[in-house]
């Protein structure tokens, strides 16, 4: 298991009590400490989880979690077979 990774500048928060349903977390930004971490990025996609501490309190941390060549394929016939496009595949055209 990878060591975790957490956003630097990227707060998420559980709504607050009055929130309506459909919100269900808010995030607050430090901008130049988020810039700053992202320059330091080299990846064009980073990958997020929310989660729940033990005591509570909600995060951000960086899903580093990449498929291995077995896996992949595995993944693009299992798509095949539930009738859903194959993202693996080049462009049809």
């Amino acid at each position: 298991m990878s060591e975790k990774e957490f956003v630097t500048g990227l707060y998420v928060k559980p709504p607050h009590e009055k929130a309506p349903d459909f919100v269900k977390f808010s995030i607050s930004i430090k901008r130049a400490d988020l810039g700053n971490w992202l320059r330091g990025k080299s990846d064009e996609w980073i990958n997020l989880q929310v989660k729940e501490s033990q005591n509570g309190k909600w995060y951000a941390e960086v899903d580093n979690w990449k498929p291995n060549e077995g896996q992949a394929s595995q993944s693009a016939k299992d798509a095949a077979v539930n009738g859903l496009p194959d993202y693996d595949d080049p462009l049809p055209f």
